[in-house]
């Protein structure tokens, strides 16, 4: 049995030599990273966003032709768009119908987004339950063919202190993401500026708190920007956690701003104040391979959005060793 206190000790030394390459230090991962092997996709939160807000009408099928057309590899479904919810896995004729949809158009489903309230409750039952949700969720996700799940710890502290709701939140993750690896499935959470989860020192806790390098999280460049002092280099932020901390990528450019007063705002790539190729080249140097999804949240055209940063990923891509 691993040693809890040998564990944690390890967690920070990570977390510090992470820091010492953000200080200056990262010029051996230079010389050998190889050539990223990134596969790209589009958000259905950025459809929906949209819809809702501004009150535009997105079919299905043409953002699914749109998709497969930009040359995107897959997509990340979120709950309650276009569809009223997402299928049980005992429901087999509906998760081959949907499975089928996005195969038509050769694109791979990647992830299912899902709220995480549950995850830190005050209430043991109340815990249980939402990692019984998730053990569905994560038996979904494999039936669809996803390689990640994603999760947003949304809502209250109900009555606890944050300490209290990191320790439980911290103890669901790792939890669910231990169910989730079990199935050869990434599961990764994301923390935004409305969250009671909203800053650099509370992620760097959760992720030090589960303890389990299976924990893993979202590096959204518009979210760091903002835990980053708005300096529009969020990649920095990212240096001091650590890639290998990361699961997938929410990309999307910012202005530092929040979006009337919600979540940070999002806007399509080098329609903002960030350094986007640094955050590429960060993620190419601190090794990470896997998905980059374009999260186009309330962007009034998320076509626009998409078409820009799937560009801004090739030409980083062809530009990379």
């Amino acid at each position: 049995m691993k040693n809890p206190a040998s564990s944690r000790r390890h967690f920070l030394r990570s977390l510090t030599a992470a820091g010492a390459w953000a200080a200056g230090m990262g010029s051996p991962l230079r010389a050998t990273a190889a050539k990223p092997e990134w596969k790209t996709a589009i958000g259905m939160n950025g459809f929906m966003s949209s819809a809702r807000k501004y009150g535009k009408s997105f079919p299905i099928e043409d953002v699914l032709g749109y998709t497969a057309r930009a040359g995107f590899d897959g997509v990340e479904l979120v709950e309650a768009w276009p569809h009223k919810a997402y299928p049980v896995t005992s429901d087999r004729e509906a998760v081959g119908k949907l499975r089928e949809q996005h195969a038509r158009h050769g694109l791979q489903i990647f992830s299912l987004q899902n709220g995480a309230g549950g995850a830190f409750a005050p209430n043991l039952e109340a815990r249980r339950n939402w990692i019984a949700q998730m053990r569905g969720r994560i038996e979904l996700a494999k039936a669809l063919g996803c390689d990640c799940i994603g999760m947003w710890p949304g809502g209250g502290l109900r009555g606890q202190t944050l300490d209290e709701a990191i320790k439980r939140l911290a103890g669901s993750f790792r939890e669910v993401a231990a169910m989730a690896d079990d199935q050869g499935v990434v599961a990764a959470f994301e923390i935004e500026p409305p969250f009671q989860f909203n800053t650099e020192e509370h992620l760097r806790r959760i992720l030090e708190s589960a303890n389990d390098p299976r924990v893993k999280t979202i590096y959204d460049p518009s979210h760091f920007d903002l835990m980053n002092k708005s300096a529009g280099r969020p990649h920095e932020m990212l240096k001091r956690i650590g890639v290998e901390h990361i699961g997938y990528v929410h990309f999307t450019d910012t202005d530092g701003t929040r979006r009337d007063g919600g979540t940070s705002k999002h806007l399509p790539a080098g329609d903002g104040h960030i350094d986007v190729p640094a955050s590429f080249e960060t993620l190419h140097e601190g090794g990470f391979n896997g998905w980059i999804m374009i999260d186009g949240w309330q962007i009034p055209d998320p076509y626009d959005a998409g078409t820009k940063g799937l560009r801004a990923i090739k030409d980083y891509m062809k530009r990379a060793r």
